[in-house]
């Protein structure tokens, strides 16, 4: 871990001004004044150049080209935007599609890879994976006439999934094991390689959910052998509120594996109207139906400035940055009754980091309902008590960081939370 020697703002401007990304920031559209938003790792901002992609696509491609856009290029658009997230997340362009949500996506690669591992009967998950993703495991297996069980590895510390936890679970009858890659809570990173050498040793295939991976951490699904990915565009790769999200399937695999949604477009000559299914020979096959064009435009100028960047300079600032959280965190907030609940090793954490207090939701609504001249800090809050300070390399400073950990110092040392109401509202 870094070794910071002040809490004064003057070290956050000095860690500024040597930030070698720094001209990123004025990529993104600029916030209201005054506004410290730290919540890209649920949806990130919008680029600059996505306002005037989606300003051509709407008044020159569908106003002007019409049906012609079909064959401007635009139906290849699942696939050529898949390939620029395969070089982030180390595939090969034709093993990775943009297409439907990351649940649907899930959905299709889960009943595939258990339907290719017949006679064994347990899917193995953890208890930091995203809620959504054991709900659609839990359909997938009452879909399949309750024919496996889904097992939950559990966490000794509330942080972590220990290596014995994975020993004990991956056995001889484990057909699947799908996990995120970065818990969504405490931000907790397993070893990629590792687990899915793990899961291949028990003969089981590998799924992966990167949505809180994808342009925060270097990834290496070819390095590792993954089988099965899928990963969300509107976090850290700032593609937009429910932009479509993508799927993974390592080449060997996409002849042998037959997904269940047998869409128009998974067909291997969709405009033959053949009235028989005959699934594509390769990644398209898990292609369902007509692509969302506006939301895929909205995705590419992101992707193209995430490239520019580069993963590994992201994660060395996304490192530092949150190295320079804790450490500010625990000289100011841990006096004040919080706990860190993401891991201090920077290799078991992706890029954003949780605070426990009891008091947290209050909290969060007192940072996000500020008053001038206190600033507006934007993070997010997730039960019981865990507020989450998603920090995005492109365009988070330290500055802000510093700010908005003062912020919240100033909240809970003047009690100003007891003003706000316990009552959620639908989203948190």
């Amino acid at each position: 871990m870094t070794n910071f020697n002040s809490t004064d703002l003057t070290l956050a401007k000095e860690l500024d001004a040597q930030d070698e990304l720094a001209a990123f920031r004025a990529e993104f559209v600029p916030a209201e004044p005054g506004l410290i938003y730290l919540d890209g790792n649920s949806l990130g901002r919008l680029p600059q150049r996505t306002v005037e992609q989606i300003q051509q696509a709407v008044e020159h491609g569908w106003g002007q080209r019409l049906i012609r856009l079909w064959n401007d290029g635009w139906m290849k658009a699942p696939l050529e935007l898949g390939g620029k997230i395969a070089r982030l997340i180390g595939a090969q362009p034709d093993e990775v599609i943009v297409a439907d949500s990351t649940s649907v996506n899930l959905f299709k690669l889960a009943v595939a890879a258990l339907k290719a591992r017949p006679g064994r009967t347990k899917i193995v998950s953890d208890v930091f994976n995203f809620p959504s993703d054991l709900y659609v495991l839990q359909g997938v297996i009452e879909l399949l006439g309750h024919q496996h069980r889904l097992e939950l590895m559990p966490s000794a510390d509330g942080l972590t999934i220990e290596p014995q936890a994975l020993t004990a679970a991956i056995d001889a009858d484990t057909a699947l094991v799908s996990l995120t890659h970065v818990a969504f809570k405490s931000a907790f990173m397993y070893d990629l390689a590792a687990v899915t050498a793990q899961a291949h040793q028990a003969g089981a295939l590998m799924l992966w959910d990167l949505s809180h991976s994808t342009g925060a951490v270097p990834v290496d699904l070819n390095g590792a052998r993954a089988d099965l990915a899928i990963g969300c565009t509107y976090k850290y790769l700032n593609g937009g509120p429910g932009a479509p999200a993508f799927l993974y399937v390592r080449k060997e695999l996409q002849q042998t594996l037959r997904q269940p949604i047998w869409g128009w477009l998974g067909a291997a000559n969709p405009f033959d109207f053949d009235l028989e299914y005959t699934p594509a020979p390769d990644s398209r096959q898990f292609w369902v139906g007509t692509p969302p064009m506006l939301s895929l435009k909205a995705i590419e100028p992101a992707l193209d400035i995430l490239l520019e960047a580069g993963m590994a300079r992201l994660r060395a600032k996304g490192v530092r940055q949150t190295e320079y959280f804790i450490y500010l965190a625990e000289q100011w907030l841990v006096p004040l009754g919080f706990e860190l609940g993401s891991p201090r090793a920077a290799a078991q954490r992706g890029s954003h980091v949780s605070l426990r207090h009891p008091e947290g939701f209050r909290i969060n609504q007192a940072l996000i309902q500020a008053e001038p001249p206190a600033p507006i800090v934007i993070p997010d809050f997730r039960a019981p008590d865990n507020i989450r300070f998603g920090i995005a390399p492109l365009y988070n400073t330290f500055t802000e960081i510093h700010r908005a950990l003062a912020r919240v110092c100033a909240i809970v040392s003047s009690r100003e939370y007891e003003r706000f109401s316990q009552t959620r509202r639908g989203v948190t």
